[in-house]
């Protein structure tokens, strides 16, 4: 698996089918074919990135 982002091998398994990426700093899940990314705020609470990754949402 890669980082839909970066292309990135470089990735830590947080929880079911969801994925954080050590290179680029994104999370993201797949779930029902649809891929769901993420930005870590400072916070921690996490920012949807969807609508900058329009061409992953539908994974081939």
């Amino acid at each position: 698996m890669r980082c839909p982002n970066c292309t990135s091998k470089e990735l830590g398994k947080i929880g079911f089918e969801h994925y954080y990426c050590w290179n680029c700093f994104i999370e993201w899940s797949f779930r029902n074919g649809k891929y769901a990314v993420y930005q870590v705020e400072e916070d921690g609470s996490l920012h949807s990135l969807d609508d900058l990754f329009e061409d992953f949402a539908q994974a081939d």
